[in-house]
């Protein structure tokens, strides 16, 4: 007989690990569904912006201290862009206008944060099953059912509602929500970690280098604590096509030959091999719900086209997931229609953001205007301290789409 839960979370990342502890607030069991075994690596230029402090603290407020004082977290006060022509701004994080007790970011290798949020959860209400990997569902009636591998044994679970937070490859995502890879909408990136590369910011910046030769995407290098980095490149899978740019040979090109680089990397150490992976990017508005199920993180493909971050917007789907599963718990009401508000409350809160940034995305095809930008707020602080506060501002995020920014700032 299948066993039966009212609720089913896919995937014990960052999404599924925020989503079974708002849960857990609201006092509803349920049970999470992971196919490694925890603490696991995952791919990743691991990044946390700013807006995962607010989701830690409305978890627990003690755990962005938590975070802040620990050995595997960095924190991070800005961002260093440099232009194709070389020229390079840091804009700060922290504006006067923000309200923050940290660091407003942080740096954090995924095999110890996602391991930082996985521990957190409260067993009370969630009941774990691990090394179990989803191998189908099927709608029934008006519920799914899941066909799930444990070990040497296939099981069968009831639920009425799944959490599908399991990544880009998501089942549920791919059988119920559509789901497919579309190129004008997918990142390809890899990653490395390097010991002993010079030249990194006191504050602990992140670097993003728009360099020609992966337009439109970037070469990064994020510090990490003990004296590593995260390094690693990015690019639209549609412009890899197009280009035939290998990834791989041009990141080893940029850190064996490039002027500035060479020079970083001289004396640094690769710890372990180049990995590659697939970003879903939030380009594009997509169905996130259906009869029985709510997708978050990767599976609702969230990723911020410009920047490549997609922890933040995972956790603030699984908090939305869990919010959302609460009220369909307290109506019984598990249906499309019902479900749907997910959808909105998620493009309420980010399609605006995610809008702008594939409009930023789009400017890197153009080197030229990057470099006069670039050029720009390297001579004029009041324009540096505005990009600065786009970090925070949305409105001012805002006028970089519109071409009377450009005028302004070509003739002030």
């Amino acid at each position: 007989m299948p066993l039966n839960f009212e609720v089913v979370i896919i995937g014990a990342g960052p999404a599924g690990s925020t989503a079974s502890l708002f849960l857990a607030k609201e006092k509803i069991p349920h049970l999470i569904i992971e196919k490694e075994k925890f603490p696991r690596d995952k791919i990743c230029g691991d990044a946390l912006s700013g807006k995962v402090i607010p989701i830690l603290k409305k978890i627990n407020p003690e755990l962005v201290a938590e975070l802040a004082g620990s050995r595997h977290a960095l924190g991070s006060h800005g961002i260093i862009f440099s232009a194709p022509n070389g020229k390079s701004i840091g804009i700060p994080f922290k504006t006067v206008t923000s309200k923050v007790d940290f660091a407003p970011g942080f740096i954090s290798r995924r095999i110890d944060f996602d391991d930082f949020l996985f521990r957190k959860i409260d067993r009370n209400f969630a009941e774990v099953s691990e090394s179990s990997v989803l191998l189908d569902a099927s709608a029934e009636g008006n519920e799914m059912l899941l066909k799930v591998q444990q070990g040497d044994q296939t099981i069968s679970i009831r639920t009425k509602l799944v959490i599908a937070c399991d990544g880009d490859r998501s089942v549920i995502a791919r059988k119920f929500g559509n789901k497919t890879m579309e190129e004008e909408h997918y990142c390809g990136g890899i990653r490395a970690y390097y010991k002993g590369v010079t030249g990194m910011d006191q504050n602990n910046f992140i670097e993003l280098h728009f360099l020609d030769e992966l337009l439109p995407g970037y070469f990064w290098i994020f510090p990490l604590p003990g004296g590593y980095a995260n390094v690693g490149a990015g690019m639209l899978s549609k412009s890899l096509s197009s280009k035939k740019v290998n990834l791989r040979h041009a990141m080893e090109n940029i850190i064996t030959h490039h002027p500035v680089f060479k020079e970083r990397f001289k004396s640094a150490t690769p710890d372990g091999k180049i990995q590659g992976w697939g970003l879903p990017l939030g380009s594009k508005r997509r169905k996130l719900s259906g009869n029985n199920f709510l997708l978050c993180g990767d599976a609702a493909s969230l990723i911020d086209p410009f920047t490549g971050e997609g922890i933040s917007n995972a956790m603030f789907s699984g908090m939305t997931a869990a919010m959302q599963a609460a009220e369909a718990v307290k109506n019984k009401k598990y249906d499309a229609g019902f479900l749907t508000a997910y959808d909105e409350k998620i493009y309420s809160r980010l399609w605006s953001e995610l809008r702008l940034s594939r409009t930023l995305q789009k400017l890197c095809n153009y080197p030229s205007l990057f470099n006069f930008v670039i050029n720009k707020a390297e001579k004029n602080q009041t324009f540096r301290e505005t990009l600065s506060c786009m970090f925070d501002d949305m409105n001012l995020r805002e006028k970089l789409r519109k071409p009377s920014f450009y005028f302004n700032l070509l003739f002030n």
